[in-house]
């Protein structure tokens, strides 16, 4: 597969997550995003309102993650957190399913928590579910799939990029493969070069979270770590 510069950015949420960024990242973080023209910024709900303002009248979104890393907050909290959210400016909710039980097998839980958060931006908001991979294997990687879509959500999303491991090739192509055409994957946690951007397209990946994301577009190895 062959990507330009610009078509490989189309995919990219150009990613701001750290505990220590500050307002000033933020707004470098857009300009970034907007020079580029990346699908979205993505932040944490504490700067939404500043990537807004700042994106406003570029055509480039702000998605902002709930109940991130652990996905262990009370299901409540991340629909108010998503819903908080939207009022800032976000288009789009990425959040963390609640890892812990899904490795107890309490599925009905998880779907609930998927849900909620769902219901709570309904009709003004995108979900993706970060499923945190690097924690499950591939039964219950494929158990999180159907999960989310079952739940509503839009998007199943690989990592966090703050837990074990982060994206795949072979993770991507099996949420791919457990996911309707009509739900969206996203490699996030690793991706740093054009190279691996690619092959997780190739992959099924419909779009990409990363920190390196003005490295990617032009074609060289990033130094981030998310």
């Amino acid at each position: 597969m062959t990507l330009n510069a610009k078509e490989i950015a189309s995919y990219i949420d150009h990613t701001l997550l750290k505990a220590d960024a500050s307002t000033a990242a933020i707004h470098k973080l857009c300009e970034e995003a907007a020079q580029h023209q990346f699908f979205s910024v993505c932040v944490n709900s504490q700067f939404v309102a500043t990537a807004a303002k700042a994106l406003e009248g570029t055509g480039v979104k702000v998605a902002a993650v709930v109940g991130f890393p652990l996905g262990a907050s009370l299901s409540e909290v991340k629909a108010f957190e998503a819903a908080k959210a939207v009022e800032n400016g976000a288009a789009e909710i990425d959040t963390v399913l609640p890892i812990g039980l899904l490795l107890e097998g309490q599925l009905d839980a998880v779907r609930s928590d998927i849900k909620q958060v769902v219901d709570a931006v309904k009709g003004k908001a995108i979900v993706k579910v970060i499923m945190e991979t690097g924690f499950l294997n591939d039964e219950q990687k494929a158990t999180a799939c159907r999960l989310s879509e079952e739940a509503g959500a839009h998007f199943v999303k690989t990592s966090t990029g703050f837990g074990p491991g982060g994206a795949t090739v072979e993770d991507v192509r099996l949420m791919r493969q457990h996911v309707s055409s009509t739900i969206g994957v996203k490699a996030s946690g690793g991706v740093r070069d054009v190279e691996t951007a690619i092959a997780m397209i190739e992959a099924g990946a419909t779009r990409l979270g990363t920190s390196s994301g003005v490295a990617i577009v032009n074609g060289t190895q990033g130094a981030s770590t998310y």
